[in-house]
């Protein structure tokens, strides 16, 4: 192990060293330490290498030798005791360990999200969702916790957030996803190990969001806005046309291939969506549509964007045609019309024609009921159809009143 070398003892036994042929330390060579003992349920002496003089430790010992007669202090004690580290190797060892610990508790948010939580997430998720959570990082995250570790969030730090959000004026969809993302890179920072602690998000109460769209579009509407995209793209067109109609999302239009278009039976295959797969039926102006778009042999996406890739977002073509038309100088995003008003918009009609319920979430895909309810709300034409109904009811029945009541003073005057 040190064959070469020329050993000296120490004052001290169990310690001896040996020196290098050219470097000082200070005014004598620079030694180099090793410490020798007995580890009795071995059945034999160990020698370990403890360092150069020159490098020792300062703020734990005053000299590399005073450091070998306490470790080799320790390790005969430990040995003794059959308890605590017994080599130096050992002791090296759960050292290391304890720097490694103390290093991951230094880092920060901001270190983890770049360097672990960034590329990880760029690499696994869909590439708008790896984007919008960047923006989010960087806007409203960053600021704030950009150069705090993971021990030293607590729920008035992300409250912080909240608030200079919801000052800018953020609606309350877009706090809750920035809480998630928090959230996400906390949990992502405790499967890697880099944090043991609570997830502090789940203390943070979560703004109301109302989601209910109280804006729908009548079948007039809806055919001016389609009359206005043909004018625009009629790719966008198409898929405002099959939105409306079968009542789909986005991302259930964008992942439509030619492979789940059955013209032989009039059904689309809606597979994989947000709440499983289903069937949906063509409508005569769907089914016109797709056999105009389809040629013989086609296979893959049938509206690929212009790399042949899955479509990511919705195009702004069809948002500007819609703020022109509908959406001037309407601030409540829920009085906005959106490509997912167009499923909402299905979803009111089929109700308003069924009144059922249980079929309207058929035709949407809901899991439950709950999410079709929404539709159980009457439009303002129909809830003004009722009152007026209720109105001549009544004016019927004063009619009455007053017929009864001229026919009973006639006949009182007779």
């Amino acid at each position: 192990m040190y064959s070469g070398v020329k050993w000296q003892k120490t004052a001290h036994k169990g310690i001896r060293y040996y020196e290098h042929p050219e470097r000082k330390h200070g005014i004598m060579p620079d030694r180099y330490y090793a410490i020798r003992y007995r580890d009795k349920i071995a059945g034999r002496t160990i020698e370990e290498g403890l360092g150069w003089a020159s490098e020792v430790d300062k703020t734990k010992y005053e000299s590399r030798e005073q450091e070998a007669i306490i470790r080799l202090n320790q390790l005969r004690s430990n040995v003794r005791a059959g308890e605590g580290v017994t080599s130096l190797r050992e002791s090296r060892a759960r050292e290391k360990q304890r720097r490694e610990k103390e290093e991951i508790k230094q880092i920060t948010f901001g270190k983890f999200f770049d360097e672990t939580y960034k590329p990880w997430k760029e690499a696994n998720a869909a590439k708008n969702t790896a984007r919008t959570e960047k923006l989010l990082y960087n806007h409203w995250i960053k600021p704030v916790l950009q150069n705090i570790t993971f021990a030293d969030i607590s729920p008035v730090t992300v409250e912080r957030i909240k608030a200079n959000m919801a000052k800018a004026g953020k609606s309350a969809k877009t706090i809750t996803h920035t809480l998630g993302v928090i959230r996400q890179v906390i949990n992502f920072a405790r499967q890697r190990n880099v944090y043991q602690g609570e997830n502090v998000v789940s203390r943070v109460r979560k703004p109301r969001v109302d989601n209910a769209k109280l804006r729908y579009l009548t079948p007039e509407e809806l055919d001016k806005l389609l009359t206005a995209l043909r004018g625009r793209s009629a790719d966008v067109a198409d898929q405002a046309l099959l939105a409306a109609s079968c009542g789909l999302r986005f991302g259930e239009v964008a992942g439509l291939e030619w492979a789940d278009v059955n013209f032989e039976n009039k059904t689309l295959a809606i597979r994989d969506a947000k709440t499983g797969s289903r069937t949906v039926f063509m409508s005569e102006p769907v089914e016109a549509m797709l056999r105009g778009r389809f040629e013989e042999g086609a296979k893959g996406l049938v509206f690929p964007d212009e790399e042949g890739k899955r479509q990511a977002r919705v195009s702004k073509t069809f948002q500007r045609v819609c703020d022109d038309l509908f959406n001037e100088d309407v601030e409540d995003r829920r009085l906005r019309v959106t490509f997912h008003g167009l499923r909402h918009s299905f979803g009111s009609l089929v109700y308003q024609e069924t009144g059922d319920l249980y079929l309207t979430g058929k035709a949407l895909g809901h899991k439950t009921l709950v999410m079709a309810q929404r539709y159980a709300k009457m439009s303002e034409t129909r809830l003004r159809q009722a009152f007026d109904t209720m109105s001549k009811v009544i004016e019927n029945g004063r009619g009455k009143q007053i017929e009864v009541a001229k026919i009973r003073e006639k006949a009182a005057g007779q």
